[in-house]
């Protein structure tokens, strides 16, 4: 009896003899379990943050927080090189320094070349210094009251006057040793002066281009003037 009531009502049902065999039923069930798992699975998973993400680039923008980030970009480029403002200081400070250095450079050169001609018009006019000498010795002589050698001498003596060339050295003017070559000393001790001239001397501008040769006396004093005058 018992191996009776173990036995199936159908023993010829094909799930009974087939272990592999299922029913429309079981096969119903799984067939809308397997597409419900194939649909879950195709929705991709989202990353968590992207979400945030989104949100934060829908929001209103900050503009403290712009000006935040504004401030951040440029101390950035304070700390990666100098500013406009700085180069165009330096730029200007080198300018300026160039500019001074070609001013100091055109008055260097200005000056050496006024040297340079200052010194050929003084070689030049030494050389006639002779005859000025000698016309001079005629003046005192009176060949040159009249005449053709007045003409002459007034024309060149014009013409030396243009070129700067002035003489100097009158008796009674204060003995200067750096402008007079004293060829004998007749004072007494006292303050010295011209008493004689024996030749005069001349210059060009501040340049001496020749000594006066002369000879020291006793300068004159006031009250010697005023008993000669008597």
């Amino acid at each position: 009896m018992t191996e009776r009531d173990d036995m199936p009502d159908n023993p010829g049902d094909p799930e009974n003899t087939d272990p592999e065999a299922t029913s429309a039923e079981s096969a119903e069930q799984a067939a809308e379990e397997a597409a419900a798992a194939q649909e879950s699975s195709d929705e991709p998973e989202l990353d968590p943050t992207l979400e945030a993400d989104v949100d934060a680039a829908l929001a209103e923008p900050d503009p403290e927080a712009d000006a935040k980030v504004d401030e951040a970009e440029a101390a950035e480029v304070v700390e990666e090189g100098p500013t406009v403002e700085e180069q165009l200081a330096e730029r200007t400070e080198d300018l300026q320094r160039l500019n001074a250095e070609y001013i100091n450079y055109r008055r260097r050169v200005e000056r050496e070349r006024q040297a340079v001609v200052d010194g050929a018009k003084a070689k030049v006019l030494t050389e006639m210094l002779p005859i000025l000498d000698d016309l001079e010795l005629a003046r005192q002589h009176g060949d040159l009251d009249e005449g053709p050698l007045k003409a002459i001498s007034d024309k060149l003596q014009s013409v030396l006057d243009n070129q700067g060339l002035q003489p100097f050295g009158a008796e009674g003017d204060a003995f200067d040793p750096e402008v007079h070559e004293a060829v004998q000393d007749l004072s007494t001790g006292g303050a010295q002066a011209v008493g004689t001239v024996l030749r005069r001397g001349f210059k060009v501008g501040d340049r001496v281009v020749r000594n006066a040769l002369v000879i020291i006396a006793d300068a004159s004093t006031d009250e010697e003037s005023g008993e000669a005058s008597e």
